[in-house]
């Protein structure tokens, strides 16, 4: 069998394991498909989680241009997959895709978890309640008791996390982006799930700004939890998100970037004394409850951990 973290197989290789020939291993019936896809480290913690459990399924990842999703989770489902995680840019198409989603995927408008069933094809959201867990594992506290910044909350990751932070009634949310009008769609979807008796007050439980230093400078001061949903920051030569100078040691700050381990944005808050993690920890939450998802039944989670520790050391 090929080395399944190293291997990134393609939309052609998918094909013909759905007629029966090809390069994917029989025993490969999950994977993530995504694009660019190649840097996943899914592969590895799922696959020794599988190995842990006694399981003879394995995991890869393929390659998948956004205009043949149809087709690849279609070759999956002809080809006995179990299921299937999807990345960028699959998140939101694949809603289209699903005969039924479970209760946080339709709230967040976005699927990364499919589950075939029969003739059923069930979406699933993971990377929300990941998120919940996440935040409570690295920095001990409750996305509901925190007021949040989200960085890039005008599409994507930044759009799941800032209302999945909506869905757990955090008392302020602050949205970020470089085009204002492509956050307020998501603010006024975030102040309908946020409807609450514990928001009542002076103040707009959900704020939309630019990514500038000014208005930064005066929201963080009412800000717990800084959250980075922008990929500024996986180069060196990336421009900052926020300036040094005013970020502070009172808060938290939380790059869902893994690769590097610490992106600038994460050097500057530590400089500060702020408390800071990157995002290996929504990886493998959100990974886990996925697992859990397709075997119904709990995952190794230390086993997945370790998985990761090591092929990022």
């Amino acid at each position: 069998m090929p080395d399944l973290q190293q291997t990134t197989f393609t939309l052609d290789d998918l094909r013909a394991r759905a007629d029966g020939r090809g390069p994917l291993p029989p025993e490969v019936r999950l994977a993530v498909l995504g694009s660019p896809v190649e840097h996943s480290l899914s592969p590895a913690m799922h696959n020794a989680a599988l190995e842990a459990l006694g399981s003879d399924l394995r995991y890869a990842k393929v390659e998948c241009p956004p205009e043949n999703l149809a087709e690849a989770v279609d070759c999956a489902r002809r080809a006995n997959f179990l299921g299937l995680n999807l990345t960028i840019p699959h998140k939101f198409a694949a809603l289209e895709l699903c005969t039924e989603l479970d209760d946080t995927a339709r709230q967040l408008g976005a699927v990364n978890t499919l589950l075939f069933d029969g003739s059923r094809t069930a979406g699933f959201n993971t990377d929300g309640p990941g998120l919940v867990r996440a935040i409570r594992e690295v920095f001990s506290f409750d996305l509901r008791d925190l007021r949040v910044m989200v960085l890039g909350a005008g599409g994507g990751a930044g759009s799941a996390a800032a209302l999945q932070c909506a869905l757990e009634k955090c008392p302020r949310l602050v949205l970020v982006n470089r085009t204002e009008n492509k956050a307020h769609d998501i603010a006024q979807r975030a102040t309908e799930l946020l409807h609450t008796d514990r928001l009542e007050g002076p103040e707009d439980p959900v704020t939309v700004i630019p990514l500038e230093a000014s208005a930064l400078r005066e929201q963080l001061t009412r800000t717990d939890l800084v959250i980075n949903a922008t990929s500024l920051g996986m180069k060196r030569t990336d421009p900052r998100l926020i300036p040094a100078a005013i970020l502070t040691p009172d808060l938290m700050v939380y790059d869902m970037i893994y690769r590097p381990s610490v992106t600038r944005l994460l050097e500057d808050a530590k400089s500060t004394g702020a408390r800071t993690a990157n995002g290996l920890s929504l990886l493998l939450h959100q990974g886990a409850l996925s697992l859990e998802i397709w075997l119904n039944r709990p995952a190794p989670l230390e086993v997945m951990r370790r998985a990761l520790d090591q092929v990022t050391a």
